[in-house]
């Protein structure tokens, strides 16, 4: 699984790791796009007036995820 991120006009994948993983605890079954979801709620915060995911260490905007 990979993050697209939007940085200064260019799309990156930024594979997961398991640091980016630690203190979540998945009580059921989820596919890639829960744990996107997961992930995108743990690392970004949305600004209304962007109308855009900007990840919390100011990576860029968080557009989605690659589910392999």
């Amino acid at each position: 699984m990979e993050l697209i991120i939007l940085n200064d006009g260019l799309y990156q994948l930024v594979p997961v790791t398991k640091e980016m993983m630690d203190h979540i605890s998945l009580l059921g079954e989820a596919d890639c796009m829960e744990i996107c979801e997961i992930l995108r709620l743990k690392l970004s915060g949305y600004v209304d007036t962007l109308h855009l995911h900007i990840m919390h260490d100011g990576s860029g905007s968080l557009f989605g995820c690659i589910c392999k």
